[in-house]
């Protein structure tokens, strides 16, 4: 049996993600009739951000996780974070589409976000000087 990548499951998975905040913006824009930009339109705003934020964030894990996985992370470390992140990119969308304020939703989804990457790149740092 062929070795599957675990990466690849978490990349799927927020792949799927990826068209749902998709579907989301296009949804709006044909509701407030925008084709370009925001309209003014603070919720459209909102769907916009959240997803630009998620496709500003997630090449870097996604690339960092692949790496691990590679280099020989072990396999718990890599769903963790892999969940860890895919978690905190719907708690933090949820968070934003909220309001456009802080909330504990965006802030957490955030926090998750920076430590995946940070655990992930201290990881295959340690892969690197340890091999």
């Amino acid at each position: 049996m062929a070795q599957l990548s675990i990466t690849g499951l978490y990349l799927s998975l927020l792949g799927l993600l990826y068209v749902v905040l998709a579907l989301k913006v296009v949804k709006l824009r044909t509701h407030f009739k925008v084709g370009i930009g925001d309209g003014g339109q603070g919720a459209l705003a909102r769907a916009i951000r959240v997803h630009g934020n998620f496709a500003e964030y997630t090449p870097i894990v996604i690339l960092l996780l692949a790496c691990a996985e590679l280099n020989g992370s072990h396999p718990m470390i890599i769903h963790f974070v892999g969940a860890a992140f895919f978690i905190s990119r719907i708690i933090h969308s949820i968070g934003i589409t909220k309001s456009q304020g802080v909330t504990s939703f965006r802030s957490w989804g955030m926090i998750v976000s920076f430590l995946s990457i940070i655990v992930l790149a201290l990881e295959n740092i340690r892969l690197f000087l340890f091999a």
